[in-house]
């Protein structure tokens, strides 16, 4: 098995893809989680590659978030389409991203990510609440490479 597939128990990816429908319930944002062992590109650039790639650029509202890990390089990047970036606080994706890094460092990736989720799902319902006409735009299931 690769590192990827290590990387997570299939309970625990469930837990993670359960926080993205718990956290996407009172929003129309769209979360997804990318794992793969390594990159090329650096990371911010990969992360920008994989958005696109899983159509995550064209939500109606432009309310995506990505949170992506490379395995091998014990990088992450959380990443948000520009909807999102135009309203959240400054220093909001550091704060996702060291509520992340935090459970990372004690090794519990599952509870890094879906701190991460949990945290950006309440973000998202402030500024993009749920409307009665919202439908999931993308999958919940995690994506790997």
């Amino acid at each position: 098995m690769s590192r990827v597939e290590d990387f997570l128990s299939a309970k625990e990816e469930q837990e993670i893809v359960n926080a993205i429908k718990q956290a996407e319930k009172n929003t129309s944002g769209e979360i997804r989680v990318h794992i793969e062992a390594t990159s090329k590109l650096p990371h911010y650039l990969r992360v920008q590659e994989v958005f696109q790639m899983l159509k995550m650029d064209n939500t109606k509202e432009h309310n995506a978030v990505l949170f992506y890990v490379a395995v091998e390089d014990r990088k992450f990047v959380v990443y948000g389409d520009e909807g999102i970036n135009k309203v959240v606080p400054d220093n909001f994706w550091d704060t996702t991203k060291d509520a992340m890094q935090e459970e990372f460092q004690q090794g519990d990736f599952k509870q890094g990510i879906i701190n991460g989720v949990l945290k950006a799902g309440e973000e998202l319902k402030v500024h993009f609440p749920w409307q009665t006409d919202d439908e999931d735009e993308l999958s919940n299931e995690i994506s790997k490479a």
